[in-house]
């Protein structure tokens, strides 16, 4: 009886101590793997972000993993080309407006870094909306000149998201340029597109009108009253037009990330003559299909995808029209390649059809200040191809070939080369009637356009040493002294 108390006793002792081992076994497995979930994830493959200037994007991720992702970003102050002749003190994130595109994946942890020149008068930080955290970074991002700020964060949720700087007083910091895009990519990836591009619209408020020159400040009181006298696409009037424009080939699919850093317009995105296949609404997953046009608030972003099937330029507007014709929210995607006329067949016929009369009629746009010394006629060209591009291309064509039994060509032009002050006082004051060009007739109506002095000079000047013309210069003064002529002068004169 005592052996088999003996050997009950220790058949217990033994079956307690192995359970003990046992469960000794299990929380050391437990803790080894919580340990290697911890090393895993500190272990994750570093990659340096890959950050562009608008209009240009970074490549797709193309990995199906996670990593961390190290971003590098300075802020930078410095005076930049608002346009022709205006400049501005522009505030940026790495040196130009928008700030440079920042893309990465879902799930990917992001150590930030922001740097603030020594040569920068404020501070700033970031705030991105792809952040979850006080203030989207900017708690842990406020930069002194001359520091640079480290702060980290997983991207949890894909989208397009904007980011800006978030030191008081916010506005003006925005309001300065001081935005722009971040792209969260799914784990599945975007669908595979032939071209992608970046266009941020902004708001601006100068001391000055639109196209007063010189350096202007900015204006409170205009932005508090939200009267921007620019409104442009990637920081400054013409950014995407002539050789700045974005570019295509009949048949490819073009993916636009767009962005409005406002500070206070949203805008209304539209490319003309094209229809977006699918909108990304406000840059999110909800999609829309067959779109004309997109609001983008401020602060906000969209993207937008569609085939291109003809060639052309497709201009590029916020649809809040007088801000692409008068403020500069205007752009350009050239598009080359076969036509299709069956998609389009462009003019089929022309007949004049004025029943209102043909009284020229006068577009209004603000004065400019004079220029302050006088121009070379190379400098002069250069400008002068910008106020085409703004005012003449859309009757007068890229090529200067005019419209066929609408409008007459500059190229080449007989009528043109043989009297500047003629082609002046067309400018100043419109004209209307039957003129003949290179033996052909034309019979349309030439609205005046308030230019200052300078834009028609430069203009003139630009299409006299353009398209196969003459060359030859026209001056400020020319001008100045045909603003005396009387309005008929140019009506009248039947060519």
């Amino acid at each position: 009886m005592n052996n088999f108390k003996t050997k009950a006793l220790i058949s217990m002792i033994s079956a307690a101590l192995a359970l003990t081992s046992c469960a000794q076994v299990g929380e050391k497995s437990e803790s080894n793997s919580k340990a290697n979930a911890s090393v895993s994830a500190n272990e994750l493959p570093v990659i340096q972000a890959v950050l562009t200037h608008a209009p240009n994007v970074p490549p797709p991720v193309n990995r199906n993993y996670a990593a961390k992702v190290v971003v590098n970003l300075e802020t930078v102050e410095k005076v930049m080309r608002m346009a022709d002749g205006v400049d501005y003190m522009f505030w940026t994130f790495g040196g130009e407006v928008p700030g440079k595109f920042i893309r990465i994946r879902e799930g990917d942890e992001v150590e930030f870094n922001l740097s603030n020149s020594p040569d920068s008068k404020m501070p700033h930080n970031i705030d991105l909306h792809a952040v979850t955290g006080p203030g989207g970074g900017a708690a842990s991002s406020f930069t002194a000149p001359g520091h640079t700020s480290t702060f980290s964060f997983k991207a949890l949720n894909p989208g397009l998201y904007v980011y800006h700087c978030a030191t008081a007083p916010v506005g003006m910091h925005i309001g300065n340029g001081m935005y722009g895009l971040i792209l969260v990519e799914p784990k599945v990836g975007l669908p595979k597109v032939d071209r992608e591009y970046y266009v941020m619209q902004g708001d601006f408020y100068t001391k000055g009108k639109y196209g007063e020159a010189g350096l202007q400040p900015f204006d409170m009181e205009k932005a508090i009253k939200e009267q921007p006298d620019y409104v442009v696409f990637n920081g400054s009037v013409g950014a995407l037009n002539g050789d700045k424009a974005i570019t295509a080939k009949v048949g490819e699919t073009v993916r636009l990330f767009v962005g409005n850093g406002g500070p206070n317009m949203l805008s209304s995105f539209h490319v003309i003559g094209e229809i977006f296949d699918k909108v990304y609404v406000e840059g999110g997953k909800l999609e829309n299909k067959n779109v004309q046009t997109t609001l983008v608030p401020a602060g906000g972003s969209a993207i937008t995808e569609f085939r291109v099937d003809v060639p052309g330029t497709f201009i590029i507007v916020d649809h809040s029209i007088f801000r692409a014709f008068n403020k500069g929210a205007l752009g350009m995607l050239k598009v080359t390649g076969p036509e299709d006329k069956v998609i389009y067949s462009g003019k089929q016929a022309d007949k004049v059809y004025l029943p209102e009369g043909s009284a020229a009629q006068s577009i209004a746009n603000p004065k400019a200040a004079e220029a302050t010394r006088v121009l070379t006629k190379d400098e002069q060209v250069t400008l002068g191809k910008n106020v085409f591009e703004s005012n003449c291309l859309a009757c007068h064509q890229s090529n200067g070939e005019g419209v066929p039994n609408a409008f007459p060509p500059l190229a080449k032009s007989d009528f043109l080369n043989a009297d500047h002050n003629r082609a002046i006082g067309i400018l100043l004051n419109g004209r209307s009637g039957p003129i003949t060009v290179n033996g052909k007739n034309f019979d349309s109506v030439m609205p005046a356009i308030a230019l200052n002095d300078d834009q028609i000079a430069n203009v003139l000047t630009y299409v006299l040493n353009s398209f196969g013309n003459n060359g030859g210069q026209v001056t400020p003064s020319q001008v100045k002294t045909q603003r005396k002529t009387a309005p008929s002068a140019a009506n009248n004169d039947h060519g």
